[in-house]
């Protein structure tokens, strides 16, 4: 639960004044003057809380629930608990997600810059930033209005940020031009040299990485992930990609809009992903390869070749998932024999002992 230390909560809201809000729909129009004073989980909630049930695995908990409130389908209304009011949503995890920042608003910081940043006289910072203690902006750099700045993040020469971004501690960027409200979380590097060398008499020779680093309006950044910028064209994260912890990205990548790239990624160079590509955790992506736009990738799968059409596919190397799924239950199938057989062996040796 939401510890007051931490977060500033608001309310109390009228079930109705919460449906207007994230557009549901009132179950029960009479019940819309219930007071709810936070969110909490399903099996957590009491008759003050509101939850949201989008996992058919907790349809059970659903129905035991003492939740005053909760989002759900319309299907889900004969399981409902009497006296629960209910709000309706096609999508319930998104509509309580809305419901939840509206208790929890995020936390604007002051808009001020501290004494101990060190901000170049060319730079350029816009109107109500908030810089943190100890950032470093170097020269030409521009920061757009409304942007935030964390304590030890550095600005390399020329980067250019957008209007109401929000730059975690520590943040390394360099060579990088990001639109509006891109948030990227503490320790991420992003600009640095691309890993290309050319090898010559056994020496390897550092190839000049001369792109750049282009991130598009509404982009997050997840803490520790790194970003190489281009060799010559750019490394590219098109609008409204959300980029987990702990991934890394090549030189010249390009992610096309709305791409979902979980933790402990790593994409090698000059490979492209479409729109809307979901990539899960630990994947392996070899370079200079496609993958088309829509596609969805199973977590610890190595993709080897490019994915010329939307699909689902896991594995490694990675396949197409009905054919990866045939596989995997192949090989169960074949050692659960050969330990059938083994277990027989010794049962047979124990007897003749």
């Amino acid at each position: 639960m939401p510890h007051s230390r931490f977060y500033d909560r608001k309310g109390p809201f009228s079930a109705r004044a919460l449906a207007d809000a994230v557009e549901a729909e009132l179950y029960q129009p009479e019940l819309g003057g219930r007071m709810f004073a936070d969110v909490a989980p399903l099996g957590q909630a009491t008759e003050e809380h509101i939850s949201f049930l989008d996992n058919s695995r907790y349809t059970q908990q659903f129905s035991e629930s003492q939740a005053g409130a909760c989002v759900a389908r319309a299907r889900l209304i004969p399981m409902a608990p009497k006296g629960m009011v209910l709000l309706i949503s096609e999508n319930p995890y998104a509509t309580y997600a809305k419901i939840a920042r509206l208790f929890y608003p995020e936390l604007q910081p002051e808009a001020k810059i501290h004494p101990t940043a060190v901000i170049h006289p060319t730079a350029q910072i816009g109107a109500g930033c908030a810089i943190e203690p100890y950032a470093v902006i170097e020269a030409d750099v521009v920061v757009g209005d409304g942007s935030f700045i964390g304590s030890g993040a550095v600005l390399r020469h020329g980067v250019m940020i957008g209007k109401e971004c929000k730059i975690g501690a520590h943040c390394h960027i360099a060579y990088t031009m990001m639109g509006d409200r891109v948030i990227i979380h503490p320790s991420a590097s992003i600009g640095q040299d691309g890993f290309g060398f050319a090898t010559e008499r056994g020496h390897h020779i550092k190839v000049p990485q001369l792109g750049k680093v282009v991130i598009g309006n509404d982009v997050e950044i997840g803490a520790g992930t790194t970003i190489d910028r281009g060799a010559a064209p750019d490394t590219v994260i098109s609008d409204g990609v959300k980029i987990d912890n702990l991934v890394q990205i090549g030189h010249n990548v390009r992610l096309g809009k709305g791409c979902i790239i979980v933790s402990q990624v790593g994409i090698s160079g000059s490979t492209q992903l479409g729109d809307y590509v979901v990539v899960g955790g630990q994947v392996g992506i070899a370079g200079h390869i496609n993958i088309a736009g829509g596609s969805r990738i199973a977590a610890k799968s190595g993709v080897m070749r490019s994915v010329e059409h939307p699909m689902d596919i896991g594995g490694s190397p990675a396949m197409p998932m009905r054919e990866w799924h045939k596989q995997t239950l192949a090989l169960k199938n074949l050692t659960k024999s050969e330990f059938t057989k083994r277990n027989e062996f010794s049962s047979d040796t124990d007897e003749t002992s």
